[in-house]
């Protein structure tokens, strides 16, 4: 039996660009964000969407992953206590919260680092971050140096080594677990973070709630390094993203298979046991909208997120098509303003989206796609098909890449006497072992084996 989180599509929210907040925080602006997010929780449920991750969303300066404190949300977004009413309206509709933990570093507004700049030496947080110098400096000309997120001297490094901090975030996970009751914690710059801190982190977060989540922000490396029994359940998966677009910008569906394979294959895929987040665009990245070459994959590349093994994620306008592009290092383009109300008139019953509320409905009434071993069918530069099975279900996915339409000869991994088409609600019978199938250019199908 899968838990909550590896059933379930997630929907990714930048709050601070979602609700247009001002760059630069100031107190004095009174702010009603939460009650516009608010008004997206019907949308999210619509979708299918069984959890929300939101962040960064705690005290900060700018962009939000520079805290200034851990205990508040941001003043662009409102108050402790809409935040509440928004965890408690989102679990009234059956759907999840996981929070951004921004436990790498701080910003220079933290009291800690402040404490530094003003008592230096004699600070009783002069170990608080890594390789305080006071000996050396930066370009503030603070007098003295310290160790940062890849040298951004504006996000000094928290020393989680220290037992002191090390408390001092574990109270703070504590307090957003008991006064917001959140559900998970997506650790941002998971790569960086001392393990010993994040298997504490598991151990404190499973006492406080057992099905507490933890998912971690890591690009490159290993992944069951840091998603394992001890440490988180989940990492982002950017292995398979980075396969999801170039695959179908280069017509090349081997990439991704080798990447799936290599991760969840039922005979020796190394990640196997563990259902990484998928998705295809995020905060970080430009959409996907803008990165395909064809913009008709977009069908099929959503297809492959959802039915693919691991977890997915739609990040807020991804079901509406709409594109972002980081430009001259700034990720603006890529957390726009979005007014729910305009977005629902301009798209209306628009293809794409009830495709995307078709994909979500598929995924929960059919657990085989959270709990299915992987097993690859069939495989061409354009074309794809595997089967997801498990101990009472199966089924069949194909998508085509093709700008024509094609002729796929699928076999039949399991006994069956037909094959239900979920998006389209047709049968097929197989034949001789196999399913004989016309896929329209830039589609796929999805088939219940019965």
């Amino acid at each position: 039996m899968s838990r909550w989180y590896e059933n379930t599509v997630f929907y990714h929210m930048y709050p601070l660009g979602m609700v247009g907040a001002e760059k630069i925080n100031s107190a004095s602006v009174e702010s009603h964000g939460f009650s516009g997010l608010e008004r997206w929780i019907p949308h999210i449920k619509e979708l299918g969407c069984g959890a929300v991750y939101i962040g960064p969303l705690f005290q900060s300066m700018s962009h939000g992953y520079d805290t200034k404190d851990y205990s508040h949300v941001d003043y662009r977004l409102g108050s402790d206590e809409g935040f509440k009413s928004f965890i408690e309206e989102c679990h009234k509709s059956g759907i999840k919260v996981v929070v951004d933990g921004v436990f790498n570093h701080t910003g220079r507004e933290f009291p800690a680092f402040q404490d530094i700049r003003k008592n230096r030496e004699n600070s009783r947080y002069r170990d608080w971050y890594q390789n305080v110098d006071f000996y050396g400096n930066t370009h503030f000309n603070d007098g003295f140096s310290y160790g940062a997120w890849r040298n951004y001297y504006e996000l000094p490094a928290l020393n989680l080594r220290n037992q002191e901090v090390r408390e001092y975030l574990y109270d703070i996970i504590r307090g957003w677990i008991r006064n917001f009751n959140i559900d998970g914690i997506r650790f941002d710059c998971a790569d960086c973070l001392d393990f010993e801190f994040i298997k504490e982190t598991r151990r404190i977060t499973s006492q406080e709630k057992q099905d507490f989540w933890l998912m971690g922000e890591v690009i490159h490396g290993d992944y069951s390094r840091w998603a394992n029994g001890e440490m988180m359940h989940s990492v982002t998966n950017y292995e398979l993203y980075k396969g999801l677009y170039s695959g179908h910008n280069d017509f090349n569906y081997f990439e991704i298979a080798h990447t799936v394979k290599r991760q969840s294959d039922e005979n020796g895929g190394i990640y196997r046991n563990i259902s990484l987040y998928n998705f295809v665009d995020n905060h970080d990245v430009d959409r996907i909208a803008s990165i395909l070459n064809e913009k008709r994959h977009i069908l099929p590349v959503y297809i492959l997120l959802y039915m693919l093994p691991g977890v997915p994620s739609i990040y807020y306008g991804g079901e509406w098509r709409i594109e972002g592009r980081k430009i001259n290092g700034s990720d603006d383009g890529l957390r726009p303003a979005l007014d729910l109300e305009e977005m629902t008139i301009a798209f209306g019953r628009d293809d794409f989206l009830e495709t995307i509320k078709r994909l979500g409905k598929i995924r929960k009434e059919n657990p085989v796609f959270a709990e299915g071993n992987y097993k690859e069918l069939c495989l061409t530069n354009r074309q794809y098909a595997f089967a997801r099975i498990s101990a009472d279900a199966a089924a069949v996915v194909a998508v085509n890449n093709d700008t024509n339409r094609s002729h796929m000869r699928i076999p039949v991994p399991v006994a069956c006497t037909e094959a239900a088409e979920l998006l389209s609600g047709k049968t097929v019978k197989p034949e001789s072992g196999f399913l004989e199938v016309e896929l329209e250019a830039s589609s796929g199908m999805i088939f219940k084996l019965l």
